[in-house]
């Protein structure tokens, strides 16, 4: 039996997969790819942002929540498997949460490695994606993490030597980061502008916009036909995620036709890619298919 190609994303909170790349996961799903999320934390460390949920029964339980949730969004964007790190939220810095001696950031970097590299080594990816590494303009030391261990795992899941209680190695193909262009800032915050709404969100993303920062995204996945999965999976979380939220300030149908991409960067390639007349990468697999 032909061992079906497979997606691994890293992601470091529940409603993480649902922000970033989720139409992606949720168009490769469709085409039949075999999709794997891991999730770092349980996301115990998060703020309740939707009033609406703002409840005893919610607060007291919200690490249980937060796990029904991540389950919607799962089915929702197609995830054939599913594996959580292990570990506690690590919150922000100088909080009660980033003291916990559970959590992701304080964790010694060889203990947590070694459980992603066991997940790489029993699902065999071609392909992982990982943040980039402004983060996405979110410095939170479970996103800084969940960066690094994604970016480390391709080289010690491939060494014999390292974790050989893990399982036997395997070689990752592609190593991506998932970031924001400036062309989508601009697309959403224009479209905003221009729908009489408050675009300051993205107006302070594109304020002092270093243009380097474009250059090695070259990568771009057409996801119009999936923006409604992301949605979906979004509004799943709903302890995280008001429906005022600045993610459904662009309605689907309007972002699709505006701006029906993510962009990616390729890291590290093991093959020789395909691009089109313009230079751009239009299939995470390519070269591997």
């Amino acid at each position: 039996m032909t061992k079906p190609l497979t997606l691994l994303q890293v992601h470091a909170h529940p409603d993480d997969e649902a922000s970033k790349a989720a139409a992606t996961n949720a168009r490769y799903a469709a085409e039949g790819v075999r999709t794997v999320l891991v999730t770092c934390t349980g996301g115990e460390a998060g703020d309740i942002l939707n009033p609406a949920e703002d409840r005893p029964e919610v607060r007291e339980n919200l690490p249980a929540v937060r796990r029904r949730e991540l389950d919607r969004s799962i089915e929702i964007l197609g995830y054939a498997a599913s594996h959580l790190l292990g570990f506690r939220d690590s919150g922000m810095p100088d909080s009660e949460h980033n003291r916990h001696p559970d959590n992701l950031w304080n964790a010694p970097f060889d203990e947590a490695l070694g459980k992603l590299v066991a997940i790489v080594r029993s699902e065999r990816p071609e392909v992982v994606l990982g943040y980039d590494e402004d983060h996405s303009g979110y410095p939170h030391p479970d996103h800084i993490r969940a960066q690094e261990l994604a970016f480390a795992v391709v080289d010690a899941a491939a060494d014999p030597s390292r974790y050989p209680e893990a399982g036997e190695p395997w070689q990752v193909r592609k190593l991506y980061a998932m970031g924001w262009t400036r062309r989508r800032v601009a697309a959403l915050h224009d479209q905003i502008v221009a729908q009489g709404g408050d675009a300051s969100f993205y107006a302070a993303r594109l304020e002092g916009w270093d243009p380097a920062k474009d250059a090695p995204y070259t990568t771009r996945i057409h996801i119009g036909d999936y923006l409604k999965h992301r949605s979906e999976a979004l509004r799943a979380h709903a302890t995280q995620v008001a429906p005022d939220s600045v993610f459904f300030a662009v309605d689907d149908d309007t972002l699709a036709r505006i701006y029906p991409y993510e962009d990616y960067r390729l890291v590290r390639s093991a093959v020789d890619v395909v691009r089109n007349a313009e230079g751009v990468e239009e299939d995470l697999f390519s070269g591997l298919r």
